[in-house]
């Protein structure tokens, strides 16, 4: 995907970016690249590919959910900042918070922060486990995000104690997302959720399968919940 088909497929789904946005895409690309000569940030480098199968495809949420107003989001386990920085800048109104438990990659969100200039980011280096059951953090972003981090039944875990009641998860997915579903139904249900939506469909050129899962928030996670680190992968809640 080349800039120019980036910038009209998004138009086609009414997201006009400013020529300051795509300028801030492209700082993306290169601090990306740079920085991935120093640490291993992504596997994937090269140009096409990175504007089609992390800043496009991380943007996707926004055909599905509305990004337009302003709202506290957190993304766990970003890794290089995806979904929630191509989805800040295409949407600067929206406040992120990530948590990645890679100090390195953290200085890297730092590091891009300043350069694309963003504002209302801050980055912080914790298990998504620990930082769940911080009171500062807990029951407190109107939408949480991750990307690919584990399957369903792991990442409700994760991440729906950090969901406010009324708010969303959205857990962003590739193919098999229904076969993950059925085995984390009983996950997401424990921890206070309800899937409202799923949202499947092909990722243009490479043709391959994505799918949106929207969660809503609709009581309290229990205490208990998340578990001790490394527990919620080992002993899921199925």
């Amino acid at each position: 995907m080349n800039v120019e088909q980036f910038e009209s497929m998004l138009g086609e789904k009414g997201i006009t970016l400013s020529s300051r946005q795509l300028e801030q895409f492209e700082i993306y690309y290169e601090t990306l690249v740079e920085w991935n000569e120093k640490m291993n940030l992504t596997a994937i480098t090269d140009k096409a590919d990175v504007y089609l199968k992390h800043f496009y495809d991380s943007i996707t949420a926004g055909f599905y959910f509305d990004f337009t107003k302003p709202f506290h989001l957190c993304d766990v386990g970003a890794g290089a900042g995806f979904p929630s920085i191509p989805l800040k800048i295409a949407f600067p109104q929206i406040e992120i918070t990530i948590v990645d438990s890679l100090n390195k990659r953290i200085s890297f969100l730092n590091h891009l922060a300043s350069v694309l200039k963003l504002e209302n980011v801050q980055f912080i280096h914790d298990r998504a486990e620990t930082f769940g059951v911080n009171p500062n953090y807990r029951e407190s972003f109107d939408v949480v995000t991750a990307r690919a981090v584990a399957r369903m039944s792991v990442l409700s875990e994760l991440c729906l104690p950090l969901v406010k009641v009324d708010g969303h998860f959205i857990a962003m997915k590739a193919a098999h997302a229904n076969d993950e579903l059925e085995a984390g139904q009983k996950a997401i249900s424990t921890l206070g959720g309800k899937l409202e939506k799923v949202f499947t469909f092909t990722l243009p050129i490479e043709e391959s399968e994505r799918n949106i899962l929207i969660i809503k928030k609709e009581k309290q996670t229990p205490r208990k919940y998340p578990r001790k680190p490394g527990t919620p992968g080992k002993m899921p809640i199925e």
